[in-house]
C-alpha cells in the first residue's frame, strides 16, 4: 500500500479529489489507496460509489486486471442503474482485452474478452463504448481464426487431414470477416487434392477465386489445378505442389 499524504483532506470529497489528482499524476497505487479509503471511511456517501469505479480504473492502469475485474463485477452487481454503468462494462471488457494472447497460445482469454466486448455492444449499442468494442471484436475474431489456422496447419503436416479440414472449414464458416479465410480455402484445396477429391478442390478454389480474385492464395490454388500455371511469388510453400505429379 502506498503512503497517503497526511495533509490530504479526510472528508469523502477531499479523499476523492486527491485520488483523481493521483490518477492524473500517474501515481496509480496512491490513487487506488485513496479511493479505497473513501469506501472504508465513508461507505454510505455518494463519493464511495464513484470511488469503487475509479479504484477499478486505477487497478486497470496498474495492469492488475484480475483485481480490476473483481472490483468492476462488484460495482456492476451493486449499482446496475448507475449513470456510469456503461463505462463499467466497457472497462471490464478492456481488462479482458488487454490480456489477449497471441495466436500461438491458448485463446481462452480471447474468448472471455470477446464475450465481454459483445456484452457492451448488446447492452449499450448506441454508445461510443459499443463502437470501440466492435472494432476490438474484429481483432478478437482474427486471433481466434489465427489459432484455428495454426492447429489446422499442424494437423495438415501430420497428415491428419480430417482434423485439418475441420479447422480450416471453421475459419471459413465462423470467421468470414478475417484475413485468414483466403489461406484456409487454399489449404482446403491442397488437402482435397492430396485425398484425390478433385471436384471438391475445384469447388473450393472457385470460391476462393470468386471472393478473393487478387489473392496470392488463389494464384497458388490455381497453380495446383492448372498445369503450368505459376504459383504466387513469396514464401508460402505448399506440400501438395511438391507432390503434384504423384497425385495426378
Amino acid at each position: 500500500m502506498a503512503r497517503v499524504n497526511n495533509t490530504v483532506d479526510r472528508s469523502p470529497e477531499g479523499l476523492y479529489a486527491a485520488g483523481i489528482e493521483a490518477l492524473q499524476a500517474k501515481r496509480f497505487q496512491v490513487a487506488v489507496d485513496l479511493f479505497d479509503q473513501v469506501e472504508r471511511d465513508h461507505p454510505f456517501s455518494t463519493w464511495a460509489t464513484n470511488a469503487k469505479l475509479m479504484s477499478a480504473y486505477g487497478e486497470y492502469q496498474r495492469n492488475r486486471y484480475t483485481e480490476a475485474i473483481g472490483a468492476l463485477d462488484r460495482f456492476i452487481q451493486l449499482h446496475p442503474a448507475h449513470r456510469d454503468i456503461a463505462y463499467a462494462y466497457y472497462l471490464r471488457a478492456l481488462c479482458y482485452y488487454e490480456q489477449i494472447a497471441d495466436s500461438q497460445r491458448d485463446q481462452r482469454g480471447t474468448e472471455q474478452a470477446m464475450a465481454a466486448l459483445q456484452d457492451v455492444v448488446n447492452r449499450f449499442p448506441d454508445t461510443a463504448y459499443a463502437r470501440d468494442a466492435r472494432l476490438k471484436l474484429d481483432l478478437g475474431r482474427d486471433h481466434l481464426a489465427g489459432k484455428e489456422m495454426n492447429i489446422g496447419r499442424f494437423y495438415q503436416r501430420q497428415k491428419l487431414y480430417g482434423a485439418a479440414i475441420g479447422r480450416f472449414r471453421r475459419v471459413v464458416e465462423d470467421y468470414q470477416t478475417t484475413n485468414h479465410v483466403p489461406e484456409a480455402l487454399h489449404r482446403l484445396t491442397e488437402i482435397y487434392l492430396t485425398l484425390g477429391l478433385t471436384e471438391e478442390a475445384q469447388k473450393t478454389a472457385a470460391v476462393l477465386g470468386h471472393n478473393f480474385p487478387g489473392s496470392p492464395w488463389y494464384q497458388d490454388s490455381y497453380a495446383l489445378l492448372v498445369e503450368g500455371a505459376p504459383a504466387a511469388p513469396g514464401d508460402r510453400p505448399g506440400f501438395v505442389r511438391r507432390a503434384w505429379n504423384a497425385v495426378f
